[in-house]
Order: structure tokens, then sequence, then C-alpha cells
């Protein structure tokens, strides 16, 4: 499959881009490129291949939920740099 300059042009424009002629034609080469690779993949046979999402099998990693008795307040504040009736000073991020 091929593209055109014309598709590149009216794609770039849609993102907001201003690309220079060399940027078009070499844009223009390598989605035709990629296209024509889509156009290989597409001729394998995968009759009886089960979809996957990922190339290798993904197990969770997190521990289980579990209830727990919560932290100290005093230890938890120990190495506050800044503290101040029991609870952390940080820095105002908003304006």
């Amino acid at each position: 499959m091929k593209i055109t300059k014309e598709e590149v042009m009216y794609v770039a424009d849609l993102a907001r881009l201003d690309l220079d002629q060399a940027s078009i034609d070499k844009f223009a080469e390598q989605i035709a490129t990629i296209l024509e690779y889509m156009d290989l993949l597409n001729q394998v046979d995968t009759e009886g291949i089960q979809p996957t999402s990922h190339a290798i099998s993904l197990t969770n990693a997190f521990r289980e939920d579990e209830q727990r008795e919560h932290l100290d307040r005093n230890l938890v504040l120990a190495n506050a740099p800044e503290k101040e009736d029991g609870n952390f000073i940080v820095p105002k991020v908003v304006g």
C-alpha cells in the first residue's frame, strides 16, 4: 500500500505539524514501508492461534490486601523535616 504526500500533509495538518518538503518525503517513504510490512503480516496464517495481549505471560506481583494496624503517628512524624500539631508541613503547591 502506498501513501501519498498529500495524505502525509493531511495527517500532519490534523496533528498541527509544520513539515518541510524533505520531512514529508521521508515520512511518506517510512509509512509506506510500515504499511508494506503490515500487508506481509496480514498474509500469515493465524488459524487456530489464540489471541494474546502480551508476548509473555504476566502474573500479578501484588500482595494480598489485608487489614493491619496503622502506624503510630509520632513514629511516622519522627523523621519529618517540618511538623505541626501532629501533621506534616509541606510547601504550598497551588498558586
